[in-house]
């Protein structure tokens, strides 16, 4: 005697597991749209500002001009937010703030804008104007008073953009790339991201002309200047990057930094200098823990000494 069963239902496949993003393309896109917003932003208004066309200093062109500094600003803004909502955490090479980070703020300070008063001097020496007081109160009283000019300097370059350079796009860049090349991509990255200022007038880049000599030094400057706010967030956070960046703007503003001889100066020493910081005095830090649990699912990641120098 027989007997028939009824066909069993195949069983279901088992759905795949998820696999969460490695830290690399997570780090892609944070940086892609990071330079999205701070590129869109930037350019937006300042390219409006040209199209208005006038001084830099009052009129319509004033509000585009001075909102477009803060597209770095805006880019790390967004990409934080991004990250707090999907739970990521913070980016393993992210330096955090500590006390001693307001030691290292104030030297890196002294010795960023004793390294601009040094090139000055040699230009001088060389043949350049001497330097004069009567000339840097000239240039504050333009400004409103000294208050002012401090001011004025610290929020619309220090403070509008190293959050986003250096405490946004450096520890996602850290992952994948060398400090010298962080450096390197970094200080590029801004030169091209200052070039509508070279057609807004009064502005210092207009002022030195795109095809001029002094112009094409002001360029190349941005790389050291990369370079040594790199090294300076390394070592004291970004705000460490932002003295460094407030001391060699408002030093060469005080100094009148505008001949292609002194620019050349203050290009090489700059560069000496940010060499010496990434090779005798920058910390071998293992990467830090970010503050948020990573995403399920994810394994941890093997530990990993970080590149100083390729």
């Amino acid at each position: 005697m027989s007997s028939s069963l009824p066909n069993a239902a195949p069983d279901a496949a088992p759905a795949p597991p998820q696999v969460p993003a490695a830290p690399g393309d997570r780090y892609r896109g944070d940086l892609i749209l990071f330079m999205a917003v701070t590129f869109a932003l930037s350019w937006a208004c300042w390219f409006t500002a040209i199209a208005i066309g006038g001084s830099s200093k009052e009129g319509p062109v004033a509000a585009p001009f001075m909102l477009g500094a803060f597209g770095p600003l805006v880019g790390a803004v967004v990409v934080r937010a991004r990250r707090r909502r999907r739970g990521e955490p913070v980016p393993a090479f992210a330096v955090r703030f500590r006390r001693q980070h307001l030691l290292w703020a104030p030297a890196l300070l002294v010795l960023t804008s004793a390294s601009v008063l040094a090139a000055a001097l040699l230009g001088h020496a060389a043949g350049d104007p001497a330097l004069s007081w009567e000339n840097s109160r000239d240039i504050m009283d333009d400004f409103g008073g000294p208050a002012a000019f401090l001011v004025g300097l610290l929020v619309s370059g220090p403070l509008s953009e190293e959050a986003g350079w250096r405490g946004t796009a450096q520890p996602r860049m850290r992952a994948s790339l060398s400090l010298v090349r962080v450096a390197l991509v970094l200080g590029v990255t801004w030169a091209v991201w200052h070039m509508p200022l070279f057609f807004i007038e009064e502005t210092v880049q207009h002022d030195l002309g795109l095809f001029s000599g002094s112009g094409v030094l002001f360029i190349a400057s941005n790389i050291p200047m990369a370079m040594l706010a790199v090294c300076a967030y390394e070592r004291g956070g970004v705000v460490a990057s932002v003295a460094v960046h407030f001391a060699a703007n408002a030093t060469m503003v005080l100094l009148d930094v505008t001949t292609a001889t002194t620019l050349a100066m203050v290009t090489g020493i700059l560069a000496i200098l940010a060499a010496l910081l990434l090779t005798f005095a920058l910390p071998r830090r293992e990467p830090a823990t970010g503050d948020a649990a990573p995403v399920a699912g994810t394994p941890p990641a093997p530990p990993r000494a970080p590149r100083l120098v390729d």
